[in-house]
């Protein structure tokens, strides 16, 4: 049986941190090289809807090696989602992409303030400005007939009608998708749409928006107009008002592609 001499033994435990190290370094710049430089989203949902809808746009975002976060707005105020909003952001640990849909549009542009926002991507959604309020918008076009938003009940609440969910809200999805959407929607307080923005964010960080081409909850050319005043940057999805849904490679590519270019500025 052959001794291994001291200085053998030396060689070859050099050998092996060389190796192991140069293993190490090339996957920490891998991993460097890949991982997103604004590595955190920040989601909000709108009126009639929660959370959970967000879970086919989180699943393609996190695989992708973003951080993200699933805002539950209780739909009770505006200062209450914006409350919310701000709680998930206090948490991230670095620069954030806010991200609304429909009503959430409008919680992001006062929320969007919160100095780890570093751009906003609105999602077939509504996007006031400083003193304007959400109904001013949906008035400037007649609705869709086949729009469901019912006035508010004897306590104050918006709810949207069963016989034209599925037609107005998510007509792109399967039926008995949007039937639980139905039965899983907010109870939005009616008093949000008319509360008006006190500081929009838009004005002073990079803004990107989603136009959902076949929406029947707000009107696209609300959508373009909106997104044309305020120099967001536009994508025009063919989807329903839940286009997040129905579409969400295209939506989180929006998404992408704004944490890519905030990175670089």
């Amino acid at each position: 049986m052959k001794t291994i001499t001291l200085k053998e033994q030396l060689n070859r435990y050099f050998m092996f941190a060389v190796l192991f190290f140069s293993f190490f370094f090339s996957a920490t710049i891998a991993t460097a090289q890949t991982a997103p430089a604004v590595k955190n989203v920040v989601l909000v949902h709108g009126a009639f809807a929660d959370g959970s809808g967000y879970r086919g746009l989180y699943d393609i975002l996190t695989k992708k090696g973003y951080r993200v976060t699933v805002v539950q707005n209780p739909l009770s105020s505006l200062a209450d989602d914006v409350r919310v909003t701000n709680l998930a952001l206090d948490k991230q640990d670095g620069p954030t992409i806010l991200v609304g849909h429909s009503w959430g549009g409008t919680v992001i542009t006062e929320a969007g303030n919160h100095p780890k926002v570093a751009a906003l991507v609105y999602i077939a959604t509504l996007q006031p400005d400083n003193g304007e309020n959400s109904v001013q918008w949906l008035q400037t076009a007649p609705p869709a007939p086949e729009n469901g938003v019912l006035a508010p009940d004897d306590k104050g609440i918006v709810y949207y009608d069963q016989a034209k969910f599925h037609a107005g809200f998510a007509g792109d999805l399967p039926k008995d998708q949007s039937d639980f959407m139905f039965a899983s929607q907010g109870a939005f307080v009616a008093q949000g749409f008319g509360t008006p923005i006190t500081k929009a964010a838009w004005r002073d960080k990079p803004a990107y928006g989603i136009v959902a081409t076949e929406d029947k909850s707000i009107d696209p050319g609300i959508e373009r107009a909106m997104y044309k005043r305020s120099n967001t940057k536009i994508t025009e999805i063919k989807g329903s008002h839940v286009v997040f849904i129905s579409q969400p490679k295209a939506v989180a590519e929006v998404i992408i592609t704004a944490s890519k270019e905030v990175a670089k500025k």
